[in-house]
């Protein structure tokens, strides 16, 4: 009977999606944002549906931290954007990646943000080139946010030197400064409906500016691409509003085993009911766009998870 106890617990130890990896830390972004609400949700799904699993969330500043804290194996998942995933890949330092980060190892491509300019209706301001003189706050240094407002900025002849005034606030402090009178802007690259930009449009009156089509296409990154704000995203937003968007990932990386991530692929795409009630912007998710761009490689539990779906043959 011992003989035959141990041999069932060897095979339960084998065959469990987590036996090589029960920790699973999701690295997010500020608790503003949609990544923070997402990951919650997606580690809420782990910890139900992964045997084993031991899931927690970490607010950080996003993209560019999340993707080196993972490529030093802090992390076990990580919310990026494509930019700043393809820049990371590449090592590009100008986006803050002095070294290619060759570890990194794809899961999915998610919803795609929308760059987001909001400001206060009492700025006055209702173009790019009305925020020279302004005070205007850009993201955390080096996050995906601030890589986006680099990237628009230049294409639109503008530099943060004709500001009066630059920040490098989360998106929640950003939305407070210009609630009270002491921002005129702020650029959020988020998921539509995102809380920091709807709380704010509740409290004061706000405007989206556009960025335009001709703008984004000068940046001349395949991961920026031409979008529409829809009308009534936001309160008082009564047209549409042009702007760019960037296609989120979900990235691992090398070290993590096959069966884990496999069985974290098969989690979110089975429960993406859930993570729509918990934030619309997971509307924009879908499993035969799951592959789509990816600018780094598959990691191969997740393409194991892809051939069983027919997304990859």
């Amino acid at each position: 009977m011992k003989k035959l106890a141990l041999a069932t617990a060897i095979a339960t130890a084998l065959t469990s999606p987590v036996a090589a990896q029960s920790s699973i830390a999701i690295l997010t972004g500020s608790a503003s944002g949609v990544y923070y609400p997402l990951g919650n949700a997606i580690s809420a799904i782990f910890l139900k549906t992964i045997p084993g699993a031991r899931s927690s969330v970490q607010v950080t500043q996003g993209s560019v931290e999340n993707l080196k804290l993972l490529e030093d194996g802090d992390g076990e998942l990580a919310f990026s954007l494509g930019d700043s995933l393809s820049a990371a890949w590449k090592g590009n330092a100008e986006a803050g990646f002095h070294n290619a980060l060759t570890k990194l190892r794809g899961v999915a491509a998610i919803y795609r943000n929308y760059v987001q300019l909001v400001v206060s209706g009492a700025s006055g301001i209702k173009s790019l080139a009305d925020l020279k003189g302004k005070r205007v706050s850009v993201g955390p240094k080096q996050s995906g946010t601030e890589l986006n407002a680099r990237a628009i900025f230049a294409a639109a002849g503008l530099s943060y030197r004709d500001f009066s005034r630059t920040d490098y606030l989360p998106f929640g402090q950003s939305a407070k400064l210009i609630e009270k009178g002491d921002l005129d802007a702020t650029l959020q690259s988020a998921g539509l409906g995102v809380d920091s930009i709807r709380q704010l449009g509740t409290a004061v009156a706000i405007n989206l500016v556009e960025i335009p089509k001709d703008v984004v296409v000068k940046i001349n990154d395949a991961a920026i691409v031409p979008a529409v704000i829809p009308a009534r995203t936001y309160e008082g937003q009564t047209k549409d509003v042009e702007t760019a968007a960037i296609v989120n990932f979900l990235v691992t990386r090398e070290g993590v085993s096959a069966d884990t991530v496999y069985a974290m692929t098969r989690a979110i795409f089975n429960n993406l009911t859930q993570l729509v009630q918990t934030h619309p912007a997971a509307s924009g998710i879908s499993l035969k766009d799951a592959v789509v761009a990816m600018p780094v490689p598959l990691h191969p539990g997740a393409e194991r998870y892809y051939r069983e779906m027919g997304v990859l043959r």
